[in-house]
């Protein structure tokens, strides 16, 4: 079985262009099936039935896993079992009556307008690290893009005269960006070839050894910014989500931001309408003289 698991990672790299994320997470949920099924004696997957794969699935519950986590492991073993049954290696699908378990979707954190703003003004911008994080941040902000895009952001993704960069492998789209965010790479893009660029690379943002910034250390330079005004809790995706819910409030089409985040499916950014409608519900219970 584990030579059809690589063969399937495999076809999602080569053929499907998945991204990394998804070909690790797929791998280490169908190593955990097939530790599990080999207990059961179970080594070719032609004996895998919907009966066990029930039993794993009880097993993954029991363990604690979210319904969210649990989901995505069914979502993989369909995708396997499916590419086997393509292969001629399976005669039926034993997962095909097997349904993920419903996901409670939570609205999204969002960090105010204020509280973004002094954000944006910790990094100080009379060190060399910290025009380079003042550029990330308005960025990040700027754009609603997610992490993965923008450590792998190369200059030649950035348009300065037109304030616009381009990102998205599977779906490649324009995406705006203000005056602001404009001053900070202009800032940073006159130091980071003497300053950061030390081994000749075209990613835009690297870190002091001239390599690129992992996804680890961008989250940890916002944690030191976000503690510094309040901010405890917080990860890029809530900037994302910030950018999200206040172009909505500021009346941005629902299309529009879809477009800017890169949704497949316009049902994701409805997510954002939520805070929408709480702040035009608040605005109406302080302001209207029958409220």
């Amino acid at each position: 079985m584990e030579q059809y698991i690589n063969d399937f990672i495999m076809y999602l790299e080569e053929v499907k262009h998945s991204s990394k994320n998804t070909l690790q997470a797929y791998q280490n949920d169908l190593k955990k099936l097939q530790l599990f099924l080999e207990k059961q004696n179970i080594i070719q997957v032609a004996k895998i039935s919907e009966t066990s794969l029930n039993s794993y699935i009880l097993t993954l519950e029991k363990e604690g896993l979210s319904p969210a986590s649990v989901s995505r492991n069914i979502a993989a073993i369909k995708a396997f079992l499916l590419y086997l049954l393509k292969h001629g290696l399976l005669s039926g699908d034993p997962s095909e009556r097997i349904k993920p378990p419903k996901v409670q979707k939570k609205s999204p954190m969002i960090i105010d307008t204020t509280l973004v703003d002094k954000l944006l003004q910790q990094p100080d911008h009379h060190t060399k690290k910290g025009i380079r994080d003042r550029a990330m941040l308005e960025i990040l902000y700027a754009t609603g893009i997610k992490v993965s895009e923008l450590i792998s952001m190369k200059e030649t993704d950035i348009n300065l005269s037109g304030r616009y960069i381009t990102c998205g492998d599977k779906r490649e789209r324009n995406i705006p960006f203000g005056k602001s965010a404009k001053a900070a790479l202009q800032e940073y893009l006159t130091i980071r070839s003497a300053d950061f660029n030390k081994k000749n690379s075209d990613i835009l943002f690297l870190n002091s050894s001239g390599e690129q910034l992992s996804r680890q250390g961008l989250w940890k330079i916002l944690k030191i910014y976000a503690k510094l005004v309040g901010i405890e809790d917080i990860n890029p995706n809530i900037i994302r989500h910030s950018f999200a819910a206040h172009m909505i409030d500021n009346g941005a089409d629902l299309g529009s931001v879809q477009e800017f985040l890169g949704h497949a499916d316009i049902t994701t950014t409805q997510l954002y309408l939520t805070h929408s409608y709480k702040n035009s519900r608040e605005v109406y219970m302080n302001t209207h003289p029958r409220a």
